[in-house]
């Protein structure tokens, strides 16, 4: 196979020079570093990532292939893949297409063989950055050009982009290594109550709603713009709020909704569903310098001292400030001490920055679902 050049352009002017992979041609968006040793398919089908060009610091990127069980979502959502080395030839079972063409059939833009490490440097020490990846054009002029002219994530609505267009009812749980994943009806019968609730869907990965199937909800997904007299017509016993790409200053009719769900129901937000809770209580958020995208983030759980470690993938914040009495900070980030978790019992909410359901990752954080499944039926307060 004849090895094609291909060049990322960054928007302070720097250039790194590699080989394509993926698609051929050219993509844009804002430059990330993801810290995960594994779960490369599940960053990609991540709808969180929409908007951005995520790089690995991770060096082999591609070894087990792509398969069809491992995905978050229906379709990949990054704009583009960084990678020390790409696998072409992938040497696990489990595969059904290589990771080329897998960014091939979704015209993802890949770039392979540059100084990962660097990269990493210059994004942790100046911050994210919009950058563009092209084979097609390899003037580094025109490429610096057309990087600093990409638009901000800053103020987006990503969410209208990936959110469902339908509302669905979700019938699948956890993964059973014999079985594969198992229907709703066997985690239904072992319980004795099953609440109903609503998930409303700013990007949902596949695995939260496994987990809460898992936990024992009947689980509806509703699309990102339902409103609050939508929600509460359906007369649920909770709504979760998902994650979701982007600003959450972006997505104005989100905070609106959750605004007129506050104290009516029960409610439990992760991720950009965090920061719209955080809004919705009259704080503000702030766009972090470089982001937590990993499997590695150390958080403390302030009420117990445990430490849980953590996946994560947001580059915006709750200011803790902002929120004053209103909120009760939960948890903490352990790198920069960044809000990680809020609570409201008063108003029957609380909410996480990180992704308690973590696939791949570590489980620390799976109490989260049995916390919001005690609470809806009156085992837990908050």
């Amino acid at each position: 196979m004849t090895e094609r050049s291909a060049k990322l352009a960054l928007a302070d002017g720097t250039v790194y020079r590699g080989a394509a992979f993926g698609y051929e041609g050219e993509c844009g968006g804002e430059v990330v570093f993801n810290t995960g040793m594994t779960g490369y398919q599940e960053v990609l089908t991540d709808p969180s990532y929409k908007g951005q060009i995520v790089m690995m610091t991770y060096p082999e990127i591609g070894n087990t292939g792509i398969n069809p069980d491992d995905v978050e979502s229906t379709r990949p959502w990054v704009e583009g893949f960084i990678v020390r080395e790409a696998w072409r030839l992938p040497s696990n079972w489990r595969h059904v297409e290589t990771l080329d063409g897998y960014l091939r059939r979704y015209h993802i833009c890949g770039i392979a063989g540059i100084d990962t490490r660097a990269l990493t440097r210059r994004l942790r020490d100046g911050g994210s950055q919009m950058g563009i990846i092209s084979s097609a054009d390899l003037d580094e002029k025109r490429l610096v050009k057309k990087a600093r002219e990409l638009p901000s994530i800053v103020g987006r609505d990503l969410v209208r982009e990936v959110t469902t267009d339908r509302e669905l009812h979700w019938e699948t749980g956890d993964w059973d290594l014999e079985k594969g994943y198992l229907p709703a009806a066997e985690y239904r019968n072992r319980l004795g109550k099953v609440p109903k609730i609503i998930a409303i869907d700013y990007g949902i990965k596949q695995n939260i709603l496994r987990m809460l199937v898992s936990h024992g909800f009947d689980v509806t997904v509703v699309p990102a713009e339902t409103t609050a007299a939508g929600i509460l017509a359906r007369k649920p016993d909770g709504v979760f709020l998902s994650n979701g790409p982007g600003d959450p200053e972006g997505v104005p009719y989100a905070v609106e909704t959750v605004k007129g769900l506050l104290g009516r129901l029960p409610m439990f937000g992760i991720c950009l569903g965090h920061q719209i809770m955080g809004l919705a209580l009259g704080g503000r958020t702030f766009k972090l310098k470089f982001g937590h995208h990993g499997c590695n983030q150390p958080v403390s759980d302030l009420a117990t001292g445990k430490v849980e470690i953590t996946s994560q993938n947001h580059n915006f914040a709750v200011d803790s400030d902002s929120l004053g009495e209103r909120a009760r900070v939960t948890h903490i980030n352990l790198n920069d001490r960044t809000v990680e978790g809020l609570a409201v019992p008063s108003l029957r909410c609380f909410s996480v920055q990180y992704h308690p359901e973590a696939s791949p990752g570590p489980h620390d954080s799976r109490y989260l679902f049995t916390r919001f499944y005690r609470y809806l039926t009156g085992e837990e307060d908050l």
